[in-house]
This record gives structure tokens, C-alpha cells and sequence, in this order.
């Protein structure tokens, strides 16, 4: 007698204990479905199945037949085709939301995952055993805590030349509040995206910022001042704090690395290789990654502040600001440059006050003396301006001009000699 094996799944063994005890007037059909988490409909199946088939009977139907969400060859194959020709180094979540964007293939991540892997398109990566570092739960609401940060990088791949992304996000939400590419990471360029946070957002509680010279004075100062970039964040009451590692603004270096692959796929996609054509792309990409990535906060009130200052103030503000001092002739000077001041009926008042000189980065230059806006003249150091003169001095300039300006008797040869009285032409030589 030819004994059949049958291979039961723990699930269909406990499955047949029940039958067993409901068989056996042990349990009832009611009991036993609350047991298994199903109806008493599929009890009495069971039953049925095991008086009919035996323990055969109880082994799922679906067990060796393909399931009814598998992909079809074809499909299976042109996804294949599309991610080998177009998205080769893509990962199995990015690429999974160009199929769907461009192609209208709407499939699962994890149906992408495992046709690039028996592939071999993709493989899964090793976890690296990294330094365990206390979690910091985030902050409540929006607007509390920004993170910012520059991420240097080949974002145009071999089209075009390195540069640097800066990058504004928001510790309650992973929301990206601005994003700008620069040639550097320079104060320029922070300045820049803040007047877009500023725009966009209004002011934040504090910024979180690592310890670069951009941020933080040298620590060996005697006395240091703030930086360029923190004085403005003084000046708009917003709280500089300096993290001591990388992985204490952890959220912003993990954003870079994400933007590092997929900021850059999609770049290429577009054929962007400038600066410009970058920038000009950044809010669109913004927008579709923040729907994608962005979380709730835990409290809906936000913590943004209205900006108080107008475009003027602003623009005086996220400048480049130097202090000199005015001269008694109202002249400051500044970059081997001499600015005399339009002001010369207040020259005892201003004569020695400290002057804020700021350098617009795009080459403007404002002068300001006790909060008040300047209008100058311009010299070359070597250029002496004119000097002011008054009621006492201008007699003396005026005798002097009178001088130098003496009318003299024309020479004998002068050529107005030589000129006819009668035609008023050139004496003609025999």
C-alpha cells in the first residue's frame, strides 16, 4: 500500500487541529471561526472538504498557481526594457514614480524592486555598522527649528561644472522651505535663500547650522563679532544655533544624500546642465518632493513670524556691511574709494560719526550715518575731491580762478595774424 505525502504549511496544520475538534463535537462551528479570524460559512468548507479529501483537502487551492495581481510576460518585459534604457542607475522607489509620471505604468515599489534585482539592475545594498547616536524627537511645529545646509556636488553629473545646493528644511515636517544652486557656499548664497525662506515663509524661530566660518566667528577672536550672515539673523530675531557634528543636524545631511541621487536623475531627465536652467527648475521638483516626503507636524499652529521689514530694509540688511568714520570734509572711504556725502549744510552734525557702509552683491553701494540713507559723489583715491567752501573761503577761490584764467596778447606768427580783414579766409602764398 502506496502511503501520500502531504505537506501542510503551519497554517493549514493548525487549520486541521480545529477540524479535528469540530469533528470531534469538541468545539463548535461558531467558536472555532473565532479561533481561525473567519466566518463559520468557511468552518462547515473545511469540514466538508476534510470527510470528501482527508487532510488533502484542507491544503490551500491557491498553493502552486500564480497569484491574480502577478504582472503579465508582457508587461513584466516592457518594464524591464523602459528602466534598462532609461533608468539604469535609478532605484527601485524613483523608479518606480518615472514609470508612472512618464510612462502611466502604475505598479508597486516592490514589484519594480524584484524585476531589478532578477535583473541584476539593481542590487540591495549592505547596512554599514554606523555610531549610535542619541534620537532627537522633533520639534512640534513648523517654523521652530530650520535646518540649513550646503551641499557641494556633482549635480550636473558631466554636463556641466560642480557646484553647490543650498538647502533650507524644516526639522517638524522634512518640508525643503528653499533650495538654490551656487558656484560656492559662500555668505552670498545663504543671504540669498534666506530672503526666499523670508518670502516664502516669514521668519523662523532659530536656524540650525553646522560651524562654519559662515555662521560662527574664529574661536580664537579676542573679541569676536558676529559674522555677516548672523548679524542679520540678529537683526531679524531669529536664534543662530551651531551644531557640534554632522549627525546633530541629521535630517538635512540625510536630505542632501537623497537630493544626491534623486534631484540629479531627474535633472538629467530634463537635460539641465546651467545654474539658471537649475533654478529656474527647483521650485517645480520642491513642490512634487514636499507632497512626496513632507510630514505633519504634531501642532498645526505654525511658528512663523511676519518679516517687519519692508524690500528697501531688506535690501539694506543682506548686504555686506563695513563701519568707517566721517571725515570733516563728509568724505568715507572705503575700497580705495573716496564717498563724499551729499550733505554739506549738516556737516558739523555728521563730522565723525560712524558710517555703515554696505556692499550690494550686485555692486551697489549704500552709505548710511545714524540710520539714514546717503546720497554721494564718488572719487578716486588719487582724485581729491572738491573741497566744500563757505562765506569765508570762496572770495579767496574766486581770485584764484580769476588768475589762471589772465588774457594774454597773441603772437606776431599766431595764424589769426595772418588772416584777411576784408575776406575772412587764409592770406594766399605767392
Amino acid at each position: 500500500m502506496t502511503r501520500e505525502l502531504i505537506s501542510l504549511s503551519r497554517k493549514e496544520l493548525d487549520r486541521l487541529s480545529v477540524v479535528h475538534r469540530v469533528d470531534g463535537r469538541e468545539l463548535s462551528q461558531v467558536d472555532a471561526a473565532s479561533l481561525m479570524g473567519c466566518s463559520a460559512r468557511q468552518v462547515r468548507r473545511w469540514l466538508t472538504r476534510y470527510h470528501e479529501q482527508g487532510e488533502q483537502g484542507l491544503v490551500s487551492r491557491h498553493r502552486g498557481r500564480p497569484g491574480n495581481n502577478r504582472l503579465s510576460n508582457m508587461l513584466r518585459e516592457q518594464i524591464i526594457k523602459i528602466i534598462a534604457e532609461q533608468y539604469a542607475d535609478f532605484g527601485p522607489t524613483l523608479a518606480n514614480e518615472m514609470l508612472a509620471q512618464h510612462h502611466e505604468i502604475a505598479v508597486s515599489i516592490e514589484s519594480v524592486r524584484q524585476l531589478m534585482m532578477s535583473t541584476g539592475l539593481w542590487r540591495a545594498r549592505s547596512r554599514r555598522t554606523t555610531a549610535v547616536h542619541p534620537l532627537r524627537e522633533r520639534r512640534p511645529r513648523r517654523g521652530e527649528l530650520v535646518q540649513i545646509d550646503g551641499s557641494p556636488h556633482a549635480w550636473f553629473e558631466d554636463r556641466g561644472p560642480k557646484c553647490t545646493l543650498i538647502v533650507f528644511i524644516d526639522d517638524a515636517t522634512s518640508e525643503l522651505m528653499a533650495l538654490q544652486f551656487w558656484p560656492q557656499e559662500t555668505t552670498q548664497a545663504y543671504m540669498s535663500t534666506l530672503r526666499v525662506h523670508l518670502q516664502d515663509h516669514g521668519r523662523p524661530i532659530s536656524f540650525y547650522s553646522d560651524r562654519h566660518s559662515i555662521f560662527r566667528p574664529p574661536e580664537a577672536a579676542e573679541e569676536p563679532k558676529p559674522t555677516q550672515f548672523g548679524r542679520v539673523l540678529e537683526a531679524l530675531d531669529i536664534e543662530a544655533i551651531h551644531a557640534s557634528t554632522p549627525q546633530a543636524k541629521g535630517r538635512v545631511e540625510r536630505v542632501n544624500r537623497t537630493l544626491q541621487d534623486r534631484l540629479v536623475k531627474e535633472m538629467r531627465l530634463h537635460g539641465i546642465s546651467t545654474l539658471e536652467a537649475a533654478n529656474a527648475f527647483l521650485p517645480q521638483f520642491l513642490n512634487r518632493y514636499n507632497q512626496r516626503f513632507a510630514k505633519l507636524p504634531v501642532a498645526a499652529v505654525d511658528a512663523h513670524r511676519e518679516v517687519m521689514h519692508d524690500d528697501v530694509e531688506l535690501d539694506l540688511m543682506l548686504s555686506f556691511q563695513s563701519e568707517r568714520l566721517v571725515s570733516k570734509n563728509l568724505e568715507v572711504r572705503f575700497n580705495n574709494k573716496v564717498y563724499q556725502l551729499d550733505a554739506a549744510k549738516r556737516k558739523r552734525r555728521l563730522n565723525g560719526n560712524k558710517a555703515t557702509v554696505c556692499e550690494h552683491y550686485d555692486g551697489r553701494i549704500s552709505i548710511l550715518v545714524a540710520g539714514e540713507l546717503f546720497n554721494y559723489t564718488v572719487y578716486e583715491l588719487n582724485q581729491q575731491p572738491n573741497p566744500l567752501e563757505n562765506e569765508k573761503t570762496i572770495n579767496g577761490r574766486v581770485d584764484k580762478a580769476v588768475q589762471q584764467r589772465k588774457i594774454t596778447k597773441p603772437k606776431a606768427n599766431h595764424p589769426w595774424k595772418r588772416l584777411p580783414a576784408t575776406t575772412g579766409g587764409y592770406r594766399q602764398q605767392a
